[in-house]
């Protein structure tokens, strides 16, 4: 793991005032990205977003951190890596954040596009530096102790299956659907579970294992970085288990990570990615069963947000009057 500073602790009135900076910046991003949906301009909603959430962030009390962004893997607008946002008064911590998760979702009309935000003590958010994509496994917290990124699948399912109680036939499995999965799910299924396939939405998968609501038991494939560290935050406060490993996806990718001193094998638990408190936050922005999509009449504005922090989940309705909308 590369080094990091010591983590500052964050007195409990300081946690209050970045939840709702933070639920603010997704709440922004999603209503900006909104206006884009079924557009079929993904680019335009992304920069939407992430001016909504940059503006919202300048404000937060104190100096954070884009640990992590989103956008230079594929060139799409981003909160950059090293970019410093807030009043500059107040405790310094850390940001994970993809302002528009699923631009595809959004640019189609599709259920599944967030706005999304992890914050964290200061040095406590893993950065991949190069390293854009990683191997992950995501299971609730019963299933916390039996999973191995070494395992293959149909090992992986099998100890699954025994910590949650259940057959390997019961099991309801999430992949994205991308080429380089179409391996991973033909054994999935030929092992006997059964497999949801989005095309995208690591984050969404991710937090439907987390959520028992949406009967969804693990997940499983490669996925982004920003969306690992996210994840692992959520992960992290509420118990679940998390492995990741990083997969690069290109000869550049693998040989930046090599030149950076950073290990290709090496996996890495939940407690490493996030080594301390952090919270996470979403917003719905084109809707479907984990949060509804914006709702504007008027003026009036109404977004559906998640706010997951140490063993707690959060629903959130925010409703404000928003007078460009007007």
């Amino acid at each position: 793991m590369q080094s990091r500073n010591e983590s500052v602790q964050v007195n409990r009135g300081d946690i209050h005032a970045l939840e709702a900076v933070a639920l603010e910046a997704t709440r922004t991003a999603a209503v900006a990205s909104y206006a884009w949906v079924g557009r079929y301009d993904q680019d335009a909603a992304d920069a939407a977003a992430t001016k909504a959430m940059r503006e919202a962030l300048a404000g937060a009390p104190g100096r954070g951190t884009v640990v992590i962004g989103e956008g230079e893997k594929d060139d799409a607008p981003m909160l950059f890596n090293g970019e410093v946002v807030g009043t500059g008064a107040g405790p310094e911590f850390d940001i994970a954040v993809d302002p528009l998760e699923g631009t595809s979702f959004c640019a189609k009309d599709l259920p599944g596009a967030l706005a999304t935000i992890a914050f964290g003590q200061r040095g406590t958010l893993w950065s991949p530096g190069p390293g854009f994509y990683m191997d992950k496994i995501v299971v609730p917290p019963a299933a916390a102790g039996s999973i191995d990124l070494d395992d293959p699948p149909e090992q992986t399912l099998a100890n699954v299956a025994k910590a949650l109680g259940k057959q390997v036939g019961e099991l309801r499995v999430m992949i994205m659907d991308k080429p380089r999965h179409r391996d991973l799910i033909q054994r999935v299924v030929r092992a006997g579970a059964s497999v949801q396939t989005p095309a995208g939405g690591d984050v969404g998968g991710s937090l439907a294992v987390l959520l028992p609501s949406l009967d969804i038991d693990l997940l499983l494939g490669v996925g982004g970085t920003p969306e690992g560290v996210m994840t692992a935050a959520a992960v992290g406060a509420l118990g679940g288990g998390m492995l990741g490993r990083l997969a690069p996806q290109r000869d550049e990718e693998a040989d930046a990570i090599r030149a950076a001193g950073m290990s290709l094998e090496r996996i890495y638990r939940c407690d490493e990615l996030v080594t301390g408190d952090a919270f996470f936050v979403a917003t719905g922005v084109s809707g479907g069963h984990l949060l509804g999509r914006p709702q504007i009449h008027e003026g009036e504005v109404r977004a559906e947000s998640l706010l997951i922090s140490r063993n707690q989940i959060r629903r959130i309705s925010h409703t404000t009057f928003d007078e460009e909308l007007r």
